[in-house]
């Protein structure tokens, strides 16, 4: 007759001892770089917050005449209200609205040729808004706007 086989050998069971050490290391060197960054050690004390209040200071906005374009052809013409303020350094203020008119001719060349489709898509304020700062800042020269905000965007 067959010998019955023995049971197996219980294996023991592993260890959780290297987890629970690297959980440990994980949470104190996390709270050690939080600490670091939050008090100053890592990146020097409130720097950025004087930094902003001085910018602040220093920035000024210049409104742009409400633009009414029309789009489309024929019978199923459409309207863009378009309203906007250029954000500038205080210096430059008299600068810009001297060159305003040539401003309002770029927004009108750029929006006058965009698609009706393109218009209705949910991202093409964030592209838009992309293309009309860069074409502002060649008007204006480089450095001089520093933003450019859409106040007003309204399409019927």
């Amino acid at each position: 007759m067959a010998e019955p086989e023995a049971p197996p050998a219980p294996q023991p069971k592993k260890s959780r001892r290297p987890l629970l050490i690297g959980l440990l290391l994980a949470v104190l060197l996390g709270a050690g770089g939080f600490y670091a960054t939050w008090s100053g050690l890592l990146f020097g004390p409130g720097g950025t917050v004087a930094h902003a209040e001085t910018e602040e200071a220093e920035i000024a906005f210049v409104p742009v005449e409400p633009l009414v374009i029309s789009l489309g052809q024929g019978g199923a013409a459409r309207h863009l209200r378009f309203t906007s303020q250029i954000e500038v350094g205080a210096a430059e203020v008299e600068e810009i609205t001297h060159l305003l008119p040539r401003i309002v001719d770029v927004l009108n060349g750029y929006l006058r040729a965009l698609d009706t489709k393109v218009l209705e898509d949910p991202t093409a304020l964030v592209r838009m808004r992309a293309h009309l700062l860069r074409r502002i800042q060649i008007v204006t020269g480089e450095g001089k706007v520093r933003d450019l905000l859409i106040t007003e965007f309204v399409l019927n």
